[in-house]
């Protein structure tokens, strides 16, 4: 079964990420493992943010739908 992802946490650890790139302190090594875990975490933030848009649309088309037939009654 696949955990569903936790959008506020991962964009918690996204803004973990740059803090820590941008200290500077981190070899090119590291540096490249955190870039790569930012860009992995960044798009699922964009996936799960794309689902929400889906999501919102449909709900408020659906109400637009019911909102037009109340007011054709």
């Amino acid at each position: 079964m696949t955990k569903k992802f936790d959008f506020n946490k991962g964009l918690s650890e996204l803004e973990d990420i740059v803090k820590t790139m941008e200290s500077g302190d981190l070899s090119l090594e590291d540096s490249l493992k955190y870039f790569e875990q930012g860009v992995a975490l960044t798009r699922k933030c964009q996936t799960a943010l794309s689902k929400a848009e889906q999501k919102i649309a449909l709900l408020s088309a659906d109400d637009n739908y019911q909102s037009q037939q109340l007011l054709e009654q």
